[in-house]
């Protein structure tokens, strides 16, 4: 690794980030309960560089590596997962623009991250995880963009937001300025959990783009064999994850400590001599510790994967290797992690239920993060991929191009359309990876 790309230490990192965590956490339950979005908190991320992280020292960022930026996100999540999930597209564009060759591109954007910048999302509707309304429109040498957007998760936070559109046929990406005339952004995210993401609807309404705002048109019949951004996107969620657990432990032991009183039993008592309490206790540390090592794992998965990118020579392999990793984490965590919010209840009674302790809040924001993703649909592709060999990402890819095909011989007649744009999931700007 060169010293552009050199990393920090752990302990300079936390010693940065821990204290901002630590009033994050002071607050988790408050802003819970007055469903008070976390923009001040946001703000603290901000200038304290939370956003540069992985962009490298030379650059104006922290220089951290993978490893080290979801080790961050673990301890944030255990503050507070609503905060990882509402930095998850910024460091995904981030990731994109470290794995891409454009240095204009990379300039002109680590320069505002570094500033302290952040990018939300807009790429998902409610009617079609994978096709846009959105429009770009151009109006003699005027471009427009004209639509609307729903799970645009971190938007109401961020300075600029990118958002997938369409140009005619062509897809294409556009980052737009969320302060722009016409663009409107609304707090309705009505899911049970991770409440205060800003996961809602974004409208746009002739919104005047520059062409220097069109981040990227996609290639026709383009598959990135160096993206491993849904992995990426996907570790995200399982740092959330693993915060929640270590969360969950932590909320049991100081339930448990501070009780002087066991069902059943008269007068004083200390559950936390019992030893079924201890049991339980006990197991929630061992999930937490799970959910951490699989974090851990994926994350030296995609840093093997991202340091043969800077070797200039990308190991197709290792990428796959992370996506394998990723999905296979997937199908461990978001049981461990929900069993563990319902187990911390067995140490206190009806007590624990309380709404001025919001215990439920980690049950419904593993939940909620578990079912971004189609894990019954992973699980499926990893058996494939053992048991046949199959690389499930060209077979997206392909099965992308043959709809695209479909779609184009049906708009035209039957007659072939060289100027259709076949898409994969692993071209999106960012991934439409959820």
């Amino acid at each position: 690794m060169t010293a552009a790309h050199s990393a920090p230490t752990d302990a300079e990192l936390f010693d940065r980030f821990r204290p901002i965590f630590a009033r994050i956490a002071e607050g988790a339950v408050a802003r819970e309960s007055e469903r008070r979005l976390a923009h001040e908190e946001v703000r603290w991320l901000k200038e304290a560089g939370f956003g540069a992280l992985r962009i490298p020292r030379a650059e104006g960022g922290s220089g951290a590596s993978l490893p080290q930026l979801f080790r961050l996100l673990v301890e944030l999540g255990e503050a507070d997962s609503n905060l990882v999930q509402i930095w998850r597209a910024h460091f995904a564009f981030v990731e994109i623009r470290l794995n891409t060759d454009e240095p204009d591109l990379r300039e002109q954007w680590f320069a505002r991250i570094v500033a302290g910048q952040s990018i939300g999302a807009a790429m998902a509707e409610r009617t079609s995880a994978t096709e846009t309304t959105l429009e770009l429109a151009r109006e003699g040498d005027r471009l427009f963009l004209s639509g609307e957007k729903y799970y645009c998760t971190g938007t109401l936070y961020a300075d600029w937001v990118s958002a997938a559109a369409k140009e005619g046929e062509q897809r294409v990406s556009v980052l737009v300025p969320t302060a722009a005339s016409g663009v409107t952004l609304v707090d309705d995210w009505d899911g049970f959990g991770q409440r205060l993401t800003g996961s809602g609807t974004t409208r746009f309404d002739r919104v005047e783009v520059a062409e220097e705002q069109i981040l990227r048109r996609f290639n026709p019949g383009e598959f990135r064999a160096d993206s491993y951004i849904t992995a990426f996107y996907q570790q995200m969620h399982l740092a959330a994850l693993a915060g929640i657990a270590r969360a969950i432990t932590r909320d049991a032991v100081a339930f448990v400590q501070a009780k002087t009183r066991t069902f059943g039993v008269p007068g004083h008592s200390e559950p936390r001599q019992d030893p079924l309490v201890q049991r339980v206790i006990g197991k929630l540390s061992a999930q937490a510790f799970a959910a951490q090592a699989i974090v851990e794992h994926v994350s030296a998965a995609l840093q093997a994967a991202y340091e043969s990118y800077l070797a200039g020579a990308p190991d197709d392999a290792l990428f796959l290797e992370a996506d394998v990793r990723a999905y296979q984490g997937q199908q461990i965590l978001i049981h461990t992690v929900t069993e563990a919010a319902g187990l911390l209840f067995e140490v206190g009674g009806s007590s624990a239920t309380q709404e001025g302790r919001r215990l439920d809040r980690h049950w419904r924001n593993a939940r909620t993060l578990a079912s971004h993703n189609p894990a019954i649909l992973r699980e499926k592709v990893l058996g494939d991929h053992f048991l046949n060999g199959t690389d499930f990402r060209k077979a997206w890819a392909e099965q992308w191009a043959g709809k695209a095909a479909a779609e184009s011989s049906e708009a035209t007649g039957g007659q072939d359309d060289t100027h259709a744009e076949p898409t994969s999931p692993a071209q999106a700007e960012p991934a439409l990876a959820s």
